[in-house]
């Protein structure tokens, strides 16, 4: 089976932006160039259509070309680099040395599962994590990708964390970086907060994208406690306005947000 390589010429703080939208519609590799990204997707799954309308907005052209299909994770593998919270907490791989500077370390197996630190809005997420007083708190990973925040969360003393991720595949990474970093208080559930339906969390740690929060919003109050702290992330910039008046709506109130590039973190506490 071939794959369509689509060349993206674009400046480099577009291209985080680029990435995660075109992961929602299916694209299984990345390869950033000096002054271009470079997207995979099956030869099936390509639409010419789809590609034009989310480019249009940011002015950007894209060529095409067959190519042969490549084993992704093995290409990611070979660039994937530390990560580091300065002064907190540092995300590596088997492969990497420790780094002591930090007194939190998550090592993680380095699969194309979203959360591996190197997203903006996953270094939001644990930033956020500094200040959150989570010992002792019931903790949900709302998309728990790697798990890499869960198991942050147990690190930092929860008493038990709850997964949900709606990818086979990434549950099951999930559940082996949990077990490589020791971490023995977390369980994941295929699917998504019908799983959790009727339970109650202290803390809910949500970095998905903009149209998962809005869709659950409600559910998400519900499950939370009274007082508990809602983390979001996945959010550009400019939708700080829809899904922070969603959260109003539900009873939710504001505490702060946090912006890294173009992405945006909301904390909200429920009255």
């Amino acid at each position: 089976m071939n794959h369509i390589e689509v060349t993206i010429p674009c400046q480099e703080e577009q291209r985080e932006i680029l990435i995660a939208l075109l992961a929602d519609m299916g694209y299984e590799g990345f390869e950033e160039k000096e002054d271009s990204l470079l997207a995979y997707i099956a030869e099936e799954n390509y639409e010419n259509t789809s590609l034009t309308h989310l480019l249009q907005p940011m002015q950007l052209q894209a060529s095409t070309a067959s190519v042969a299909t490549k084993n992704w994770n093995e290409e990611w593998e070979r660039n994937f680099q530390p990560v580091v919270v300065d002064g907190f907490c540092t995300v590596r791989a088997d492969f990497h040395e420790p780094n002591p500077s930090t007194p939190y370390e998550i090592i993680i197996m380095p699969k194309m599962t979203f959360g591996t630190g190197h997203h903006a809005t996953t270094q939001l997420m644990m930033e956020a994590m500094q200040s959150l007083a989570i010992k002792n708190k019931s903790v949900l990973d709302f998309g728990t990708g790697t798990g890499i925040l869960a198991i942050l969360a147990a690190m930092l003393g929860a008493q038990a964390i709850t997964g949900v991720e709606n990818e086979q595949w990434s549950c099951e990474n999930a559940v082996y970086n949990a077990s490589r970093n020791n971490i023995e208080n977390f369980q994941v559930f295929f699917g998504s907060l019908e799983q959790v339906e009727g339970q109650h969390f202290d803390i809910i740690l949500a970095n998905i994208n903009r149209h998962i929060l809005l869709q659950y919003m409600e559910r998400m109050a519900k499950l939370l406690t009274p007082g508990g702290q809602l983390l979001m992330s996945g959010i550009l910039i400019e939708d700080e306005t829809i899904v922070s008046e969603a959260a109003v709506q539900v009873g939710l109130s504001l505490q702060k947000v946090a912006t890294k590039n173009n992405w945006m973190l909301i904390h909200c506490k429920k009255d």
